[in-house]
């Protein structure tokens, strides 16, 4: 499986962040074709040492990264990028990675 991991930075206006994450990019992200799962943080999002800065983590899950890349370059996908940069006033860190089980 592939993941693409979002984590978006403390906002300027956080109540108006969870509106539009809510109302509008979790439609918008969840139309991407190959899209096998889509998960988010819920309350605030800490480290061992306390708060982080950040405002929710999101992380949403691939058969494999072609997919992955697949479905952001497509239309659906294009969308919900353009969409992040509406409400993303903390800025926003992501990543892309394969993942497996862990083998001790």
């Amino acid at each position: 499986m592939a993941r693409l991991l979002v984590m978006y930075r403390t906002p300027e206006d956080g109540t108006a962040f969870d509106r539009h994450y809510a109302d509008t990019h979790i439609g918008l992200a969840a139309k991407m074709p190959g899209l096998r799962s889509y998960e988010i943080s819920e309350g605030a999002v800490a480290t061992p040492g306390g708060p982080a800065d950040y405002r929710l983590v999101a992380i949403l899950r691939f058969d494999d990264m072609a997919a992955l890349k697949a479905a952001l370059s497509s239309p659906e996908g294009q969308a919900a990028v353009e969409d992040v940069g509406r409400f993303a006033t903390g800025g926003v860190d992501i990543y892309m990675f394969d993942d497996r089980p862990a083998q001790g």
